[in-house]
């Protein structure tokens, strides 16, 4: 596959030298708004899955007993092993019973796929199963997920989906694994890969709505862990009135990096997107209220033959609510599937 970068024109509802799996992109009347695809995106429902979950906790860290919690749901034990097994990434404040997981998971269920929901360290009310925190730069704990469920089933195909911080995890960890088995494929939907940029760009103009409501949550999570292990973390930092400052005060000071920059660089997929060599799938809207790519990462993704790079006009942040009806209304979860299936499946 060639690399190559489409802007989808979702007015006319045409663009050129689209793969099979691909179809324009053409928003629901009234959402070619960027903030409105996000804020409304993020409370669209989602149905059950199809088959019941299985919660398993797996081993990512043995130096300080580091677990995360993943929901699994497999095919039947005859075909499970020649079935694509999919493993979804949340973003940011997320958890493995996000929206968008639950809606991608049942495609991929319905499809035929094993599913394996995934949460980060911490997320999903699994404060107590590190005494770490979690952040962008965690690309092995999915190497951790993938080893184990692969020793456990025989798995022979794994395909990574990561939605935004989700994302900059999947494509860090399959610039760092390269052909190495059994990973087969890679989507991420709008992923964070540039962190400094994407971070500066969450203090700016109505994004600091998103980035309040991002703050609530990761100091009320850094106040759980400092009760859970006191002798970690102390009960109060500050002042954190941004995402760069809480990822300098709290993630670079309690997670080993120098500071927020250093944080930002060393943890960014950005820096090992030339080195991806499986089928990757890099799904970005232009109006994307906070997620942006760099000119050098742009040049690294065009250049790297594995990557198929997407940039729609519409689309918000990893909202993209079509104008079809029904379940088809959620376009980037029906391509995703799409483009797994016709890659790895």
């Amino acid at each position: 596959m060639s690399a190559s970068i489409e802007i989808l024109q979702s007015q006319s509802g045409t663009a050129n030298n689209l793969p099979d799996w691909m179809k324009s992109f053409v928003p629901c009347r009234g959402l070619s708004n960027g903030h409105l695809q996000t804020i409304v995106g993020n409370y669209m429902p989602a149905a059950p899955i199809g088959s019941p979950a299985v919660a398993e906790p797996v081993l990512v860290d043995a130096s300080d007993g580091s677990q995360v919690l993943c929901h699994t749901h497999w095919q039947p034990e005859p075909v499970r092993t020649s079935r694509l097994t999919v493993v979804l990434v949340h973003g940011l404040e997320g958890s493995s019973n996000s929206k968008y997981i639950v809606r991608l998971a049942a495609r991929a269920w319905q499809a035929g796929c094993n599913v394996i929901r995934m949460n980060m360290r911490n997320c999903g009310g699994t404060d107590a199963l590190t005494p770490t925190l979690y952040h962008s730069g965690l690309s092995a704990d999915v190497g951790a997920v993938i080893e184990h469920f692969t020793a456990r089933h025989r798995l022979t195909r794994v395909a990574l989906v990561g939605y935004s911080m989700g994302g900059n995890m999947v494509l860090r960890l399959a610039g760092q694994w390269g052909q190495r088995r059994p990973l087969a494929a890679v989507a991420a939907v709008c992923p964070a890969i540039d962190l400094a940029v994407g971070s500066d760009a969450l203090h700016q103009g109505f994004n600091r709505i998103y980035e309040r409501h991002f703050l609530r949550g990761l100091v009320r999570r850094y106040r759980r862990k400092a009760a859970l292990f006191p002798h970690h973390y102390r009960a109060e930092v500050g002042p954190i009135n941004s995402i760069r400052s809480f990822d300098n005060e709290v993630v670079a000071r309690f997670c080993n990096f120098r500071d927020a920059d250093d944080y930002y660089y060393r943890a960014a997929a950005a820096r090992v997107v030339d080195q991806i060599a499986v089928p990757t799938f890099i799904l970005c809207a232009s109006d994307d209220p906070f997620i942006r790519l760099t000119r050098e990462t742009r040049a690294s993704i065009q250049a790297n033959p594995a990557i198929q790079f997407v940039e729609t006009a519409h689309g918000g942040h990893c909202a993209f609510l079509g104008r079809e009806a029904g379940d088809a209304i959620h376009w980037a979860e029906a391509v995703v599937i799409r483009y797994l299936l016709e890659t790895a499946g």
